[in-house]
């Protein structure tokens, strides 16, 4: 960003020009180090064509992969964090990422804490992210934290991949058959119309369907907008709301098959998240508490928050799961009970990490095996429905002569 400023030197003379920093902070420190006394500081706005668009200032997450990875060998090497994270500000290619750094620098040069600093980016650092800098920082194994979380990241990356792999076959196969469907209605079925009209032929019931269907959707055709970006505005504040996000997330794991899938998504995260963070030294009360506000389900966070409750009257872990079988399968219950007993509760738990993560990705594979031919055989049904009921009334006319 820039800046116009307008400032007084030591001697009293009026100093006026233009600065460019990540902030408003940090062009007044940046000014204030040359031992000027600012009168005025003003950001210059860019022309519309200059400005970023927010949903181009994403952070991928494989930026977030490797910087934690930089920080762990830098750490290694026990350099200071300011320099660690100076370093690596020149090193960083994504503009937003390195803005955040050089910001950061900053506030650790004024005696923030490296876990507090990156606090201020919720957006771009988790709970759970800041909870392990944090517990890093109390025992002093940064570098290994780091290790911790560049790895714990990394998976989560490459499984949230896979996922969206998948789902651009369907997500194809979806787009072809609007396409066809709009061709159909818009352009072929109002000139099939007008040849019916001349004919005394009887219509069958789809024909007549489908011709009622393409008057409907080319005199009313701004509905097709309205009411899906209409639904997509309610469900968009809906969900926001603790209501409506707890409806939607109970209502998503009854649903049949992809329900058992999602439960085995985050019974796979409350394992990796917990393990890493007791790895990482944390209380299990305060590893369950971050934990429950990552695992991403209002079901699955209701039931951890308890189980930190009755944890800290002196419950186990697994004796408050073992009350909701549903959510929490009898294996994940047993691997933790025996972690307790045996007091290695984060390699207990990292064995459940490996077998869910196997688990999902097995249904996931099966999932699309069926969805893939399931999807053709609907989606060319319909087609075949479609240009049937275009196909029989021409028939019957030439029959007709």
């Amino acid at each position: 960003m820039k800046f116009n400023y307008q400032a007084r030197t030591k001697t009293g003379e009026i100093q006026s020009g233009q600065v460019e920093a990540v902030s408003r902070d940090s062009a007044l420190n940046l000014l204030r180090s040359h031992k000027l006394f600012i009168t005025a500081l003003e950001e210059v706005a860019a022309p519309f064509y200059a400005r970023r668009l927010k949903f181009f200032d994403r952070i991928p997450a494989k930026e977030i992969v490797i910087f934690s990875s930089q920080l762990a060998v830098m750490f290694k090497s026990e350099i200071s964090p300011v320099e660690v994270l100076g370093t690596l500000a020149k090193q960083v290619k994504n503009e937003q990422l390195r803005e955040k750094i050089l910001d950061m620098v900053e506030k650790v040069e004024g005696g923030s804490p490296l876990s507090n600093t990156f606090a201020l980016y919720p957006e771009v650092f988790s709970p759970f992210y800041v909870n392990m800098v944090k517990s890093g920082e109390a025992t002093g194994k940064l570098s290994e934290i780091f290790s911790y979380l560049a790895d714990y990241l990394e998976k989560e990356y490459e499984f949230n991949r896979k996922v969206k792999g998948t789902m651009i076959y369907p997500v194809f196969l979806l787009a072809v058959f609007l396409a066809v469907i709009g061709i159909i209605i818009f352009f072929v079925v109002p000139q099939l119309s007008q040849f019916l009209a001349e004919a005394e032929i009887e219509l069958s019931l789809l024909t007549r369907f489908l011709l009622g269907a393409s008057k409907f959707l080319r005199q009313w055709w701004f509905l097709l907008l309205l009411l899906p970006l209409g639904l997509a505005v309610f469900l968009r504040f809906y969900l926001k709301t603790k209501e409506g996000k707890a409806f939607f997330d109970k209502m998503m794991l009854k649903v049949p098959v992809l329900g058992g899938f999602l439960k085995s998504i985050y019974l796979s995260r409350v394992s990796l998240n917990l393990s890493t963070l007791i790895s990482g030294g944390l209380p299990i009360v305060q590893a369950l508490q971050v934990t429950s506000n990552v695992v991403g389900n209002e079901v699955y966070k209701s039931i951890i928050t308890e189980t930190a409750k009755e944890v800290r009257t002196g419950e186990s872990i697994s004796a408050t799961l073992a009350k909701y079988p549903e959510e929490f399968f009898a294996l994940f219950v047993q691997m933790v009970a025996v972690g307790e007993k045996t007091g290695r509760l984060d390699s207990s738990l990292r064995s459940t990490v490996d077998f869910y993560q196997k688990e999902v990705e097995r249904e996931l594979d099966n999932f699309m095996r069926v969805l893939e031919p399931a999807l053709i055989v609907f989606f060319g049904l319909l087609v075949g429905a479609l240009m049937t009921a275009v196909i029989i009334p021409v028939y019957q006319i030439i029959t007709s002569f």
